[in-house]
């Protein structure tokens, strides 16, 4: 395993990270627990999860992939860099989600409980709420880190102005800034290239990435033809939907495709190499990578120890550069 200090002020971390968001629905607690296991023993200390996951399960499931995490880390907690997000909805009401103080002076606590810590390594505004003020937002965010119940705070699926605004507020202000910021991006999904890589990296901000597969299209078991498998990101409620969107278009099974021709050259798995493609990104601190079986795991870890020859970068790039441009999801 390789490591990696997140952004220019934040804790040291591998630079795969694993995600949970299937913990509790896609996966029950015994192959949850495995999964843990089997990435802990390829090196990973990193692990992101959320309150709102299990991802696809609705309000009824929330909190329950922290719980599953809780229990797993008893005994090991100080091994392991732990990330949690909170903002997504907890329930119907209005008042179940967001970025206010009261919202996340809140939520904390109940993250907290679910993981049985006392603190998390890093607290991440799951979303960009602009029905709160970023001072207000900035503002319980410090109070939480200087309470020590979170050490460092990042943002996740934000714009790359709104990242910069965040940035800028808490100078102003002299308040605890991100260290980090969390965004989708793989191959077929390049737009943050633009404006959001250049700013962190101008910032000192550590990337973390997720979806390095495209919900399971690089992996290369889907075809043209085919139908999303039961069970799968592609298929479980909102997160089916969602991906589907995003992924299941003439476009990308035809990039998939050509992919799968220069993963066959290079003898190597195409999901070892689309992960390999993202660690080569010097922007990229770490990418994380998520299950549903401990087996799943096998070709993502790979990619760390792999050397992606110049060649076969640029192979990579030069295919893809079309998913660079902004809305191409069609």
């Amino acid at each position: 395993m390789q490591y990696a200090q997140l952004g220019t002020d934040g804790p040291n971390v591998s630079r795969l990270c694993l995600g949970t968001m299937t913990f509790g629905f896609q996966s029950d607690e015994t192959v949850s627990r495995k999964i843990l296991d089997v990435a802990s023993d390829a090196g990973i200390t990193f692990i992101d999860t959320a309150d709102v996951y299990p991802a696809g399960g609705g309000y009824a499931s929330v909190g329950r992939t922290e719980e599953i995490v809780g229990r797993w880390l008893s005994g090991k907690r100080d091994r392991f860099v732990v990330a949690t997000k909170a903002g997504g909805p907890m329930g119907p009401s209005p008042s179940s989600g967001g970025a206010s103080r009261c919202y996340l002076l809140t939520a904390i606590d109940a993250s907290l409980r679910r993981l049985r810590t006392d603190y998390v390594d890093l607290f991440q505004l799951h979303y960009d709420d602009k029905n709160t003020s970023l001072d207000e937002t900035l503002d319980a965010l410090h109070s939480i880190v200087r309470s020590g119940k979170a050490r460092y705070i990042g943002l996740s699926n934000f714009m790359a102005y709104r990242a910069a605004r965040a940035l800028g507020r808490a100078e102003v202000h002299q308040l605890v800034k991100p260290v980090s910021i969390q965004s989708r991006y793989n191959l077929l999904f390049r737009e943050i290239e633009h404006e959001l890589m250049p700013l962190a990296s101008e910032e000192g901000l550590g990337v973390m990435v997720y979806n390095p597969l495209a919900g399971g299209m690089l992996s290369g078991k889907y075809t043209p033809h085919s139908e999303p498998l039961p069970g799968t990101r592609f298929t479980l409620g909102t997160t089916g939907t969602n991906h589907q969107k995003r992924y299941w278009h003439a476009r990308q099974f035809e990039a998939v495709e050509s992919l799968r021709s220069i993963s066959d050259e290079a003898a190597q798995p195409l999901a070892s190499l689309a992960v390999a493609w993202l660690l080569a990104n010097p922007c990229i601190t770490s990418v994380i990578i998520g299950a549903s079986s401990p087996e799943q795991l096998a070709d993502t870890t790979a990619a760390v120890d792999m050397k992606l020859d110049t060649d076969t970068k640029q192979q990579l790039d030069d295919l893809t550069t079309k998913f660079r441009s902004y809305s191409t999801s069609s």
